[in-house]
């Protein structure tokens, strides 16, 4: 995660993109959680990869991983060389068996993983693959290529950024071995490129399919997962016994945080408003509101709003930034 989320700025700015809330928990914690349900071994340690942060950020992450597991490490990756710099900047903690996850990505699953694999790529099925890294499989269902980025079809099998490796000590070899032969792709150290060397070693790696694939990458795909997460858990309850509501309807399913006040407003579906914020005469569906915000008088919808926001405006599709006033006429 030590990307800079350029994508989905202005909301990266004050925080990187995996500790953006949704529906009450950070993108990361969600990721680890949905990791853990589908390991069938306790997790010994998580570790997070990251840009220079901060320090509250990084005892964010701790707490955060410390729910999952015993230990939590804490790892930097200086300059963007590439998903396999990335990985190995995490080299004392790559041996034994070894989940990897790009952290702006989520999924629904319903099964356990078969851990004696060599490795586990998991992949969906996409319309357009050419944004993407893909696999191609035999009629064995072991995977003989990967290819990233392909510009012509080979497979709509997308690599969505979940990985396990049964040998951590092998993997860290080789990515240290593209390292040291400056073996890039496109100027960058690529995964890809260490999987293709594994399996070209006799190593088998096979395909994981999820349910859902749901990407964080830019507000709208965000503002999507989030209302996919509302209708995952909308048997679950959602709305803080402590958010006042007056004169004001709830569609579900909806998020509301700890001491919101709802007023002369229609909330819903798939809102998610976070701690301590305001809203008052406004229409609001599918969209993020984090905490410390004050709505007033607008008709939002597949919108994203930061913490600390102040906004009065009109019928719009907005993504503003943490700590920003806005009045629109």
């Amino acid at each position: 995660m030590a990307g800079m989320g350029k994508r989905m700025r202005p909301h990266t700015l004050t925080i990187p993109k995996p500790l953006i809330p949704l529906a009450g928990k950070t993108i990361v914690q969600r990721l680890i959680e949905d990791l853990a349900k589908i390991s069938n071994e306790p997790i010994e340690e998580v570790c997070f990869i990251i840009g220079d942060f901060g320090s509250e950020v990084e005892h964010n992450l701790k707490q955060t991983g410390s729910r999952i597991a015993p230990k939590v490490s804490i790892y930097y990756q200086e300059e963007a060389l590439g998903t396999a710099h990335a990985i190995l900047c995490a080299a004392p903690s790559l041996n034994g068996k070894v989940l990897v996850a790009f952290a702006d990505t989520l999924f629904k699953a319903d099964f356990k993983m078969e851990s004696e694999n060599d490795g586990i790529i998991w992949v969906q099925k996409v319309a357009d693959p050419r944004q993407f890294g893909v696999v191609k499989v035999n009629d064995k269902n072991n995977i003989t290529d990967f290819i990233e980025k392909p510009q012509v079809f080979v497979s709509d099998l997308a690599i969505i950024g979940i990985y396990y490796f049964r040998d951590g000590e092998n993997l860290k070899n080789e990515l240290q071995f593209l390292i040291d032969n400056n073996h890039r792709e496109k100027g960058e150290y690529q995964l890809t490129n260490a999987m293709e060397n594994m399996k070209n070693k006799g190593m088998k790696f096979v395909p994981g399919a999820v349910i859902e694939w749901l990407d964080c990458g830019n507000k709208d795909a965000t503002v999507y997962t989030n209302s996919r997460i509302l209708e995952f858990d909308k048997d679950k309850q959602l709305v803080s016994e402590t958010a006042q509501v007056k004169d004001s309807l709830i569609i579900a399913p909806c998020y509301i945080g700890e001491n919101v006040k709802i007023t002369n407003s229609v909330i819903g579906p798939h809102v998610s408003i976070g701690n301590n914020s305001i809203v008052e005469d406004s229409i609001i569906r599918n969209s993020i509101i984090q905490t410390n915000a004050k709505i007033k008088g607008v008709n939002l919808s597949n919108s994203m709003i930061g913490n600390f926001v102040e906004y009065k405006g009109t019928c719009r599709d907005v993504s503003i930034g943490d700590y920003t006033t806005e009045f629109s006429n």
